[in-house]
């Protein structure tokens, strides 16, 4: 199974698909696809980095695992496709944005317009069997997209890291934090939002820092 990913970022991670764990990796992904129900769809796995060449990534949010439901998950952390129900961690998010920025709740779900404009919609697993959280954790996934973030720390300044949730906050210590803004809070889940998710006004922090580097801010 060639990996089918949008060429500047092809040529960026190049070294790492030919590593012994990504190798691995691929082969494990790929008996997955043909004896169990996988999330996404095999063609949309890279779908954050074909959506948002390296060039014009300008925010990475950091989510964990794709949604492992019918139909909801399509490459994109907390993205949904069209006319699919908002999880809760989405709602929430939208809540915070109309909170944050005045903007009023979508139709939809998808976030890819986002990802047009330069936000790294970077789930740390790209996929999970259906119904069945975090089943592809720790097999190599997680090497891979920290070696993302480090690529996009060393390569790139004035990027954004939003990192929602304990477990994207540890990949700070990935981060040089003199060049780039980190963003951090609880988890827009259900569980937590309610103790620090909302009123952190990330989207206006992270666009007011964009702007101050001379970069366009994003439409979110």
């Amino acid at each position: 199974m060639e990996v089918k990913i949008e060429e500047s970022w092809k040529l960026l991670l190049a070294d790492e698909f030919e590593k012994k764990y990504f190798i691995e990796l691929r082969g494990f992904v790929r008996k997955e696809y043909k004896t169990h129900k996988i999330y996404p769809p095999a063609k949309l796995i890279f779908n954050a980095f074909d959506q948002c060449p390296f060039d014009k990534l300008k925010i990475i949010i950091l989510g964990q695992d794709p949604y492992h439901g019918p139909g909801q998950a399509h490459g994109l952390c907390f993205s949904v496709n069209d006319r699919v129900a908002f999880p809760p961690s989405l709602r929430n998010i939208f809540k915070e944005l109309k909170n944050d920025v005045g903007k009023e709740i979508p139709q939809s779900g998808n976030l890819i317009d986002w990802a047009k404009q330069g936000v790294l919609l970077l789930n740390a697993t790209l996929t999970v069997r259906a119904n069945q959280a975090g089943s592809h954790q720790k097999k190599g996934w997680e090497t891979f997209t920290d070696a993302v973030i480090h690529k996009i720390d060393e390569e790139k300044e004035h990027v954004v890291f939003i990192l929602w949730g304990n477990y994207a906050i540890q990949k700070g210590k990935l981060i040089d934090q003199n060049k780039h803004l980190v963003l951090t809070s609880v988890h827009p889940s259900p569980l937590s939002a309610s103790r620090g998710f909302f009123g952190n006004h990330h989207f206006q922090k992270a666009n007011n820092f964009l702007i101050k580097n001379n970069l366009k801010p994003v439409k979110w």
